[in-house]
This record gives structure tokens, C-alpha cells and sequence, in this order.
């Protein structure tokens, strides 16, 4: 099939598939939209329109499968998404106190685990937890960039032994 063969037989159909894409839909908005979608996919798919058959039930097919995919998909996401607001007026509690002593409890406890480790290690722990990168560190320090990666992961193991040693006392 031809594109102009295919332009003509859609347009002369194109009353006819409105009014079916109205009827799936029941909405003019979503009967416009599934009208475009069903055409371009028509015409991605025209070299597998066979000559003689029914061009009328062929591309009514394409549009009613189309139509029952975007109806399946909505459904899963209807189930698996809420409304954003929804989310948030049910974790947001309107009275919330701001109180930052549990954040400044676990600096300290940081701190004196980051002392305990000796600062060999925890001035490269340090740099790169407020966001330095291990080049700028490295030269910051004025070693090399395998000295800094080895010294930030010895820390992060240190740490996590300490970590280990209050959880078990």
C-alpha cells in the first residue's frame, strides 16, 4: 500500500473511527488522542495490511487494541500510584516541634568516633563527607589519590567497628 493510498482510505474512514474512538472513550479529548495514536501506529504497521482484505476492520482492530492496552495500563497505575497531596497530608503532621537533638547527639557520637580513629584518618573521612572530591582531598592534603581513597575507606571500616562495638555493649 502506497501513503496516498493509505491517506485516502483513512480519510474516507475517518468519520466512521471518530465514532468508534468516541464510544471506546466517551470522551472527545481521548477520542482525538486515540484517533492520532491509532493512525500513526496504522501507518508504521501498512506494509502489513494484506491487499483485498478489509481496511475498514483492520485499522477498527488497531484502535480497539490500542484503546484496551491504555485501559490496562491505567488501571495497573490507578492501583499502584496516589495522588501525591494524598501521600503527604497522611505523613505531614500540621504541629511539628523543630528539634535538632537527636541530630546533634549523633554528631557528637560521630565525633568522638572520628577522634578515636586517629586524625590520619578521619581528616579525608571528614573532607569527603562534606562533599570534596578525592582529587581536590589529594591536594588539599598533598598526597597521592590512592593514599586518600585507601585512608577514607580505612576510616569507613573503623568506623563501622566502632559502630558494631556500641551496638553490642
Amino acid at each position: 500500500m502506497t501513503n496516498q493510498e493509505f491517506i485516502s482510505k483513512t480519510q474516507e474512514l475517518n468519520n466512521l473511527l471518530f465514532a468508534f474512538a468516541l464510544r471506546l472513550t466517551r470522551s472527545r479529548q481521548d477520542a482525538e488522542d486515540l484517533m492520532q495514536e491509532t493512525a500513526i501506529k496504522a501507518y508504521k504497521y501498512r506494509h502489513n495490511f494484506a491487499e483485498g482484505t478489509n481496511f475498514k476492520s483492520w485499522i477498527s482492530t488497531i484502535m480497539r487494541n490500542t484503546f484496551i492496552n491504555h485501559y490496562r495500563k491505567a488501571k495497573t497505575r490507578r492501583h499502584l500510584n496516589h495522588r501525591a497531596d494524598e501521600v503527604t497530608e497522611n505523613i505531614e503532621v500540621k504541629n511539628i516541634v523543630a528539634n535538632s537533638g537527636e541530630q546533634n547527639l549523633r554528631m557528637q557520637e560521630m565525633k568522638r568516633m572520628l577522634n578515636s580513629i586517629g586524625e590520619l584518618y578521619s581528616v579525608p573521612f571528614l573532607l569527603f563527607y562534606k562533599g570534596f572530591e578525592y582529587q581536590e582531598i589529594a591536594e588539599k592534603l598533598n598526597i597521592p589519590i590512592g593514599t586518600v581513597k585507601s585512608r577514607i575507606f580505612s576510616a569507613r571500616v573503623k568506623m563501622k567497628q566502632l559502630i558494631g562495638d556500641r551496638r553490642a555493649a
